[in-house]
């Protein structure tokens, strides 16, 4: 494994340690200034798009204000050249109105010559079923 590929394994665990310190101000520090994060829910099949690290910082603080018991199991992370890497996860929490959120997904992350995140696209899957679809 390169030096850059480790790089870059160290930093996507130290994302999802600052995630479960729910420390905007930590987990917005990884990504550059001009980072983007792409949520997995929102209003185009890209999900909601967050730029900037300040709006980066300030979307994953409302996730802390809304679901205060937020937590990230970490399955696993592996590198994918010298710029890329993912993180499987389990993400758990209660919302303010007490839905339980259960998600698994993972983060596929994109880095510059420097380490810091240029783009996090997140996926998950959660409950429920498409209409008419059958459940086994």
């Amino acid at each position: 494994m390169s030096d850059k590929e480790e790089r870059n394994l160290a930093t996507a665990a130290s994302l999802c340690r600052a995630w479960n310190a729910h420390d905007p101000e930590a987990f917005a520090g990884y990504f550059a200034d001009d980072g983007v994060w792409l949520l997995a829910r929102g209003g185009s099949p890209d999900g909601f798009t967050v730029r900037g690290k300040s709006a980066i910082r300030d979307m994953y603080r409302h996730y802390c204000d809304s679901i205060p018991d937020i937590h990230c199991e970490v399955r696993c992370h592996w590198a994918n050249g010298e710029d890329r890497a993912c993180s499987e996860w389990h993400i758990t929490g209660t919302m303010a109105n007490g839905e339980k959120l259960d998600w698994l997904g993972l983060d596929l992350w994109q880095f510059n010559a420097e380490g810091k995140v240029v783009r996090c696209d997140a996926y998950y899957k959660s409950e429920g079923n498409l209409s008419g679809a059958d459940e086994d």
